[in-house]
């Protein structure tokens, strides 16, 4: 290595050489490459980064764009959901008063049942007690009159009947 710094080191003096020293000669190359581009790149690197802005402006907008679609559909969403909610709500109290109003009706509806029931059960006791106490009355009276019978047969004599039917027979006939 010492032979090749006294090689650059002689060219240096001499004009024109072979300079071995890396960081010296990576600089100037980098420098070399930079300004080179620089120069013919920064037309095709302007327009490129520019097609790129324009691309993510393009993007945001409809990124955007997507964003307010989507917040107003949420919106419409969230408006059909409260009225579907207030629709079953009336629904849900309209069911509740056609329930109240069926249960009502069956409650008059058994009430008024009873009532008649009541009636009807009344109605057949009376006719059963007044069939009864005819019938008893119509025993009684012929008991009395099988009995009557039997008195007078055993009490009444002859004479005294033909007296009661004279004065019967005298009755209807002046009558």
């Amino acid at each position: 290595m010492g032979t090749f710094f006294l090689l650059a080191a002689e060219a240096e003096h001499s004009g024109f050489g072979l300079n071995l020293d890396l960081l010296e000669t990576n600089l100037i190359n980098l420098a070399i490459i930079i300004g080179v581009l620089v120069y013919f790149g920064k037309k095709s690197l302007g327009k490129t980064l520019s097609d790129r802005k324009a691309q993510i402006e393009t993007a945001i907008k409809e990124a955007e764009q997507r964003k307010e679609k989507a917040a107003a559909a949420l919106a419409e969403q969230q408006q059909k959901l409260a009225q579907a909610q207030a629709e079953a709500a009336r629904i849900r109290k309209e069911a509740e008063e056609r329930a109240e109003a069926v249960r009502a009706a069956i409650m008059q509806q058994s009430t008024e049942d009873v009532e008649r029931m009541k009636a009807a059960a009344a109605q057949d006791l009376t006719t059963q007690q007044d069939r009864v106490m005819n019938e008893l009355r119509q025993r009684i009276a012929t008991l009395a009159m099988q009995r009557a019978e039997q008195q007078l047969r055993s009490e009444v004599g002859e004479e005294t009947q033909r007296q009661l039917i004279d004065r019967s027979i005298a009755r209807i006939g002046g009558s």
